[in-house]
């Protein structure tokens, strides 16, 4: 029996500009050579399977994935658009990251980056606000700065009273945005529909006090149906923003609330919980990219991508490709990145998060720039003069790092952010 992986591989296949391409990064399992582990990865990923088949007539042969670039243990494959469903995120998935992870011909196999054709691209909405949406209709900028993101901490635990007075006194403090934590959804402590009513309440105070714009991150999570009922109730009090942890919730799901959103006129704050479970381990699994890639297709209006200097493990070199593809209308390929365009679809703003304080804001502006989100939980709740404090500290940081003031230096003007600077300095959470 001949091998049916082999019609799979083909070098000197050139995609079409209507093809969808994977870089995948290829571990075979011992004695299976490089062209066979990905001819199996083609096959089972598109429309072959182990058997010789009587039923392969030659228009499903057309249709078949093609690795057609192999570089050391780095591989393409081209895919022909008929073997997606337009506007699906759930079908793509489970055809370019499916049953592939699970071959026994692979030690190791991860999914770095897809390049989708245009027809793909605009079978998607994207976001309904983007980067002009939030810092201009929502905020309404004229000059723009870093908005900064709270969460109360601890995560979970807090009554609901306890949870909103920590938001206003960050709201009084100067945070612009005020986020759940990814694992606070509708305890028994801290209800979802008793706390939006404080916390709009809050909000709305903290608005007439300082004469400034505030927003909610209102975390939704849930079955679909209650996300589609919670997002209703916080556009019925007033709120701009819902929070989706998208991988928790899924992706057929996040689409359902991209839909409902639009009708509602919220934007989408993106949280990515889960998604070091599979993009941790440099030679397994999938890219944050792709995932950042699949949101924006879909429609967040901002997602995480790490820090660098903060508690989470992130790279400068992956920080900064997420940056540019979250961020950019054109994608140039560079390394494990392949190139894109993004026609329709709006750039989505980057949320730096995971160990903030004051002392690391300067790394974080320098690195992503001014249109971005700048999040701290006990970077300000652990400010040795509490949170309004902690609150100050930190956008006394943000308004030295954008006018290229040295933090020492400000910090004798400004007590909060001197209190921070002796307290915590210059440390890196771990």
């Amino acid at each position: 029996m001949e091998d049916p992986y082999r019609d799979f591989v083909d070098l000197k296949y050139s995609p079409s500009k209507d093809d969808l391409v994977c870089l995948f990064r290829v571990e075979p399992a011992k004695g299976i050579s490089i062209k066979e582990a990905i001819g199996r990865v083609a096959s089972e990923s598109s429309n072959g399977t182990w058997a010789e088949l009587t039923t392969l007539k030659e228009h499903i042969r057309r249709i078949r994935a093609r690795a057609f670039s192999i570089k050391g243990n780095m591989v393409k494959v081209a895919y022909p658009l008929p073997l997606f469903e337009l506007g699906s995120i759930p079908q793509l998935m489970s055809s370019v990251a499916g049953n592939i992870f699970g071959m026994k011909a692979l030690k190791n196999l991860r999914l770095e980056d897809i390049e989708f054709p245009e027809k793909y691209v605009r079978s998607f909405k994207g976001p309904q606000f983007g980067i002009d949406g939030v810092f201009g209709k929502i905020f309404k900028m004229k000059e723009r700065r870093p908005l900064l993101a709270h969460v109360p901490k601890p995560k979970v635990g807090m009554t609901t009273e306890e949870h909103a007075n920590v938001a206003k006194n960050a709201w009084l403090g100067g945070v612009d945005l005020l986020k759940d934590d990814e694992n606070l959804t509708s305890q028994s402590f801290n209800t979802f529909d008793r706390r939006m009513r404080l916390m709009f309440k809050y909000r709305d105070y903290a608005e007439k006090v300082t004469g400034e714009k505030k927003s909610y991150l209102a975390n939704i999570t849930a079955e679909t149906n209650e996300m589609i009922r919670r997002a209703r109730l916080v556009k019925e009090l007033g709120g701009e923003y819902v929070m989706v942890d998208i991988l928790t919730a899924g992706w057929a799901a996040l689409q359902t609330v991209r839909e409902e959103c639009e009708d509602l006129g919220l934007a989408i704050h993106a949280h990515r919980a889960f998604h070091a479970a599979f993009t941790r381990n440099p030679k397994h699994g999938m890219s944050m990219l792709v995932v950042a890639k699949l949101a924006r297709l879909i429609g967040v209006d901002q997602i995480h991508i790490g820090t660098v200097v903060g508690k989470l493990e992130a790279s400068r070199r992956e920080v900064e490709d997420l940056d540019t593809e979250i961020t950019e209308k054109s994608v140039k390929e560079m390394g494990d990145v392949l190139k894109q365009e993004w026609y329709n679809i709006k750039p989505v703003v980057p949320v730096s998060s995971g160990g903030l304080h004051p002392g690391l804001v300067p790394y974080v502006v320098k690195l992503l720039g001014k249109e971005i989100v700048i999040q701290a939980g006990g970077g300000i709740d652990g400010h040795p003069k509490g949170v309004y404090a902690g609150a100050k500290a930190m956008r006394q940081a943000i308004e030295a790092s954008i006018e290229g003031i040295d933090l020492e230096e400000y910090a004798k003007s400004h007590k909060e952010l001197n209190e921070a600077l002796q307290y915590w300095g210059y440390l890196k959470p771990v």
